[in-house]
């Protein structure tokens, strides 16, 4: 069924992209859910392949502390975590970005928010996966 979703997601994102603009709010947010599903079904490589090439330099238009902007940032860095194959530089970039994405995070929406302590648990995974692949 996953599968049958990620065909759904990819025709909403293009479909969004065709109707509005790749760098329409709504169209990030359609490439967001795309990249969801990407990594849900373990297709790593184009989730970030979309992430890095399209939705990350797209999202910079909204602002540095927007949240669609931020949760671009977030998957990307799951993305590359989750990834089975992810090196330790991969650790290291999805560190980078979710401090980032957490430091803007506390200062707009504060400490208590979801996402803020989403961004926190996060890191702690982040440290670990680091601290074995030393």
């Amino acid at each position: 069924r996953y599968d049958e979703a990620l065909v759904l997601q990819r025709d909403i994102y293009a479909r969004s992209v065709t109707m509005r603009g790749a760098s329409h709010r709504s169209t990030i947010i359609s490439g967001c859910s795309l990249c969801s599903a990407l990594i849900f079904t373990g297709r790593f490589a184009e989730a970030k392949s979309l992430l890095r090439d399209q939705l990350l330099p797209r999202s910079r238009s909204l602002g540095a502390t927007d949240d669609v902007a931020l949760d671009v940032e977030e998957w990307l860095a799951q993305a590359l975590r989750k990834d089975p194959e992810a090196s330790r530089d991969d650790y290291c970039e999805a560190e980078t970005l979710l401090e980032g994405a957490l430091q803007r995070r506390r200062r707009v929406f504060g400490p208590a928010h979801p996402k803020t302590t989403w961004c926190e648990e996060e890191l702690v995974i982040l440290g670990e996966n680091l601290s074995r692949s030393a």
